[in-house]
């Protein structure tokens, strides 16, 4: 009788879910940039092995990632961290290499020019490969267990931060600082702040706190993000929006030049995604101010329905301008909805909430 190997064997429509959702961990971590994302997302759903899966998160460092792989039957060396050579490194590891970066600085182990350069690299990492070697010959780095990533909470695709003792030690990829008192640090950017000490060997006693992040495609969540956007910018105006259940992306013109604009990534706080580019003067605005929270946060609450996609969560929500008829020149919000079938559906609305038009799955 023939055998087949694991990574022939056909995949399901619940292997294609459980991979996509890794994928959405990875993009909500910073392991994972837009494109590739979006990319990976498309080849999952396309997949027709296990295999095909299986090489769609071999690079991504979550534990149900390397769950996954062993599931479909990937084999890959270990680090120490616990993950194959060549992982992903997630925003928050970056974050922390670079508070390791400023702590060597004020203690004199780096010169400013070679901090600087340090730093200008840590922009660029993509694994903890790259981390490691960054701060490396640094004294104060010790392997440590890798920080863990934020918990899925289920289906509407909402994640949890988790501070945790890692968290609290600087801990990053396959390293940890250990902490000792410092002289006063030189002026260096934000993230050389120091932690609060904590010993090395009292770090796995420390339990985890669990910060809810609200689900941005709901009314609560909304009303939040509307409110971070105007602390952060001081206006509520944007050329476009998007929002997804962890995170959300702006495009709007740069302070005083009509004809810049810059994308930012929210996800707890605003990142610039890209240089300033080319942007018509006389290109459409919306505006979240005028925005009827309660009511596009209701519609979004019977968006299945509204759409018949059945057991569908609502995947992403636009504030824009939209180009076509008969909706042209007009801000309107359209929502979006999906199901682990690939089954879609979705229909647009005022900025008051009436719905303008709808476009529901048929199947």
């Amino acid at each position: 009788m023939s055998t087949v190997s694991p990574g022939r064997l056909r995949a399901r429509d619940i292997d294609r879910a459980e991979t996509a959702t890794v994928l959405d961990g990875a993009y909500a971590e910073g392991q994972l940039g837009a494109a590739e994302y979006h990319d990976r997302i498309a080849q999952a759903r396309a997949a027709k092995t296990l295999g095909e899966l299986s090489e769609l998160v071999a690079d991504l460092q979550t534990p149900d990632a390397r769950r996954v792989r062993a599931e479909r039957g990937a084999a890959a060396a270990a680090t120490a961290s616990g993950y194959p050579p060549g992982t992903r490194a997630r925003t928050a590891d970056r974050d922390a290499a670079g508070a390791v970066l400023s702590r060597a600085l004020a203690e004199g182990q780096l010169a400013e020019d070679e901090y600087h350069v340090r730093a200008e690299l840590l922009a660029d990492v993509v694994t903890l490969d790259d981390l490691a070697e960054l701060t490396a010959d640094l004294q104060g780095a010790r392997p440590a267990p890798v920080a863990p990533p934020p918990v899925r909470s289920g289906g509407q695709g909402r994640y949890f931060a988790v501070i945790g003792a890692a968290g609290l030690a600087v801990a990053f990829g396959t390293f940890a600082l250990v902490h000792r008192e410092a002289e006063p640090a030189p002026a260096v950017p934000p993230a050389a702040a120091a932690p609060a000490p904590v010993p090395y060997a009292a770090l796995n006693d420390i339990e985890p706190l669990v910060i809810p992040t609200p689900d941005l495609v709901t009314a609560a969540g909304l009303a939040h993000f509307v409110d971070r956007y105007r602390i952060e910018f001081g206006d509520t105006v944007a050329d476009e929006i998007t929002l997804f259940p962890a995170h959300a992306r702006v495009t709007r013109a740069l302070p005083g030049q009509p004809n810049r604009k810059v994308t930012y990534t929210y996800r707890g706080g605003f990142h610039q995604d890209s240089d300033p580019t080319t942007r018509p003067v006389d290109t459409p605005t919306v505006d979240l101010a005028a925005v009827d929270i309660a009511a596009i946060g209701a519609a979004a609450g019977t968006a299945a329905a509204t759409t018949r996609v059945p057991d569908g969560v609502v995947s992403m929500i636009e504030v824009d301008v939209p180009s076509f008829d008969p909706l042209a020149g007009r801000p309107a919000v359209s929502i979006h909805v999906g199901n682990t079938f690939d089954e879609s559906g979705w229909f647009v609305l005022s900025p008051a909430g009436e719905v303008l038009r709808v476009w529901p799955f048929d199947g």
